[in-house]
């Protein structure tokens, strides 16, 4: 009897919410049409698919002619349509409430658009944690796909992981699917007939065994070189057609399998996601030793038969490694809060999406892609997350003073806000602002990056280079490309965060930092010092402008510095310039000195406003661009975070002041 084997395959088409709308075109031309345009050619040929929420409604809205061969192919019986969390969040790092509303958001979705309600859901980096079970179960969804790797650690064998399998929690079951990284590998980046012979060669396990792969549609078609190998030279239509031609070989649906192939048992999974992201979720440091460990096992030849022992960080270690990314996530937690106290009739539509577009996942982490480093995404979370809070607060007005430890650093931080602005303070050393927010712009002013150490600067040394597989195309994670050319400044780690307001005082050439103590009180107020200086420190809102006095008492003369982050949408781009005394001296990624100046306008065309700089006494001041350096799968890239002026003034000895505000006006 000839043995055979199912072809379970599966793609993941995903665009961070807040990409540009030009970016998510292309992957349309380039990828999204030309496979749903093969794939319906070949009705035989049996797939599933997971579109993320708002870009499946984006393409049904800009591409309906494209999705209606999606639609019919589900019609048909070709396609099976996963779901998930409508906005792609990372369901174990938002509460359950918002687990069931994101998952129910993408199936009421999928029903309204394609009259198909899912069994099946794809996890968002394919993060697993326990506690998800009951809400995916409570929603419908009958199984979820997730790595191989992840039953490697529960002590199975790669022999043992050809099916399907049952979880539980909480006495709700769940069925799992265990991808092969072997596939993954393979698809589409080996010639076509080699990945078919190593599906065929899986048939020797057994005719209920299951080939499985679900992986991002991107890689057919937007990854470097995939366009060219997938389409113009055929590569997707060569597998196809030897899939179909192969008697070994026969391709299902996901809930086809499991309808007709019993379960190989129950399993209980480690929290832990694909092996990269493991690597990627550790601090640098620790990062390196993992690797270094990883390269003497395969250096060994000990490497796949012990990688289950090998593990990583969790997803969850984002949020300690970034102090950014862990800000938004806290902030995004305590208004998850305030829309849920609300009482059901005042929680709209329109303030639920807004609550899970600033759920989406990229901005959070940071891996092979830019995420975290990629200022439009954070922009993205915190358009939501300011308009957010400015509807809540319409609906259940809050304090305009409050004092707690919103992001669970164990430092406490200061918020003052009124129906305009918004200022966050942390109370310690710096006494430095920490979030701005203007409401009628939807826009965190703070939201800046810090440069700090990444596990892939070392590679930046190694030159260029590419690691084909066999005959066929490299795959993102083997290259090593620039963008840009990189400088050793560009790498070097940030000894203070990237806040607003961070003071530096010297005296006699020496430099040192002020520091300070929050005093007690109602409003936000500092006292500090610096060698021969004492000094006060208060920030105060008054309509749009943001206030900071300072009271200095020096002993001696000396320099005083105040250095201001600010996240300008426009960036280096033509939109954004500085306008001084009626002139334009230049945009926001070119180097400006002025020896004195007491107002400096930033205006930007993206953001739709600007900015006024305001000081008294006047100030000599530099700015310059901040960047970072991250990688993407086009190469090690520079990427400006925030503009960086340099305030200075000159003190005298004895008793002086200063006074800086910074004012908000829409365009």
């Amino acid at each position: 009897m000839t043995r055979s084997v199912s072809l379970l395959l599966g793609v993941h088409a995903h665009q961070p919410v807040g990409n540009f709308p030009e970016v998510v075109e292309k992957a349309h031309m380039l990828c999204y049409r030309p496979f749903l345009q093969t794939l319906h050619r070949y009705p035989q040929f049996k797939f599933a698919a997971h579109f993320g929420g708002w870009l499946l409604q984006w393409l049904f809205d800009r591409h309906p002619r494209d999705m209606a061969l999606l639609r019919e192919m589900v019609v048909r019986g070709q396609a099976e349509l996963f779901g998930g969390g409508d906005m792609e969040p990372v369901l174990g790092a938002i509460p359950s409430r918002d687990r069931i509303g994101q998952l129910n958001a993408l199936s009421d979705r999928l029903e309204r658009l394609v009259g198909h309600r899912p069994k099946g859901a794809w996890l968002t980096e394919r993060v697993w944690e326990s506690g998800i079970v009951p809400a995916l179960v409570q929603t419908g969804i009958e199984y979820v796909t997730v790595d191989d790797y992840h039953f490697l650690c529960t002590g199975k064998t790669a022999e043992e992981l050809g099916g399907h399998f049952i979880t539980e929690e909480e006495g709700l079951s769940l069925g799992l699917f265990p991808i092969s990284e072997a596939l993954r590998y393979r698809i589409p980046f080996a010639p076509a007939g080699e990945a078919v012979g190593f599906i065929e060669r899986l048939a020797a396990s057994g005719n209920d065994t299951g080939a499985i792969y679900f992986d991002d549609i991107e890689k057919f078609g937007i990854w470097p070189q995939t366009h060219e190998w997938v389409y113009e030279k055929g590569w997707l239509t060569q597998f196809i057609e030897a899939v179909l031609a192969s008697p070994a070989i026969r391709t299902l649906r996901f809930d086809e399998y499991r309808a007709a192939v019993p379960s190989r048992g129950v399993v209980y999974l480690p929290s832990t996601s694909y092996v990269e992201m493991n690597e990627w979720t550790l601090p640098a440091e620790r990062a390196h030793a993992y690797a270094n460990l990883v390269k003497q096992e395969r250096d060994h030849g000990r490497y796949e038969r012990d990688k289950a022992f090998l593990r990583g960080g969790i997803w969850r270690n984002f949020l300690s490694r970034y102090s950014e990314s862990n800000w938004m996530h806290k902030r995004v937690l305590a208004l998850s809060q305030r829309f849920d106290a609300l009482p059901p009739e005042s929680r709209s539509g329109e303030l639920r999406e807004l609550l899970y577009r600033a759920q989406a996942n990229d901005a959070y982490w940071h891996g092979l892609f830019g995420g975290l480093y990629l200022p439009h995404l954070r922009r993205a979370v915190y358009n939501a997350i300011v308009e957010l809070e400015a509807r809540l607060d319409r609906l259940a007005p809050r304090p305009a003073f409050a004092r707690l430890d919103a992001d669970l650093d164990g430092v406490e931080e200061l918020f003052l806000h009124n129906a305009i602005l918004q200022i966050a303070v942390r109370c310690d050393a710096d006494g430095a602002l920490i979030e701005l927010d203007s409401y009628s712009l939807c826009h965190n002013f703070a939201d800046t990056l810090r440069r700090r150490e990444e596990l892939y600067y070392p590679r930046m040394h190694m030159g260029e280079h590419q690691h084909f597989q066999s005959e066929g195309i490299a795959s993102a994670h083997d290259r090593v490309s620039f963008k840009h050319v990189i400088e050793p400044g560009d790498i070097t780690p940030d000894p203070r965060p990237r806040s607003l307001f961070l003071d530096r005082w010297q005296q006699a050439d020496a430099s040192s930092s002020a520091v300070y103590v929050a005093k007690p009180g109602g409003g936000i107020a500092f006292e500090g010092n610096g060698p021969g200086l004492m000094l006060a420190k208060q920030f105060g809102i008054d309509d749009n402008r943001v206030t900071v006095r300072y009271a200095l008492k020096a002993q001696t003369a000396g320099r005083f510095e105040t250095e201001l982050n600010l996240a300008m949408p426009s960036c280096e781009g033509s939109q954004g310039r500085y306008v001084f005394e009626g002139g334009i001296p230049g945009g926001f990624g070119q180097p400006l000195g002025l020896p004195t100046m007491t107002t400096l306008s930033l205006e930007d065309g993206v953001l739709g406003g600007t900015l006024e700089l305001l000081c008294s006494p006047p100030a000599a001041l530099k700015a310059q661009p901040h960047y970072t350096v991250s990688q993407s799968e086009d190469g090690f890239e520079k990427i400006m975070q925030a503009v960086t002026l340099r305030l200075t003034w000159t003190v005298p000895e004895g008793d002086s002041s200063i006074t800086v505000a910074l004012e908000v006006r829409r365009a």
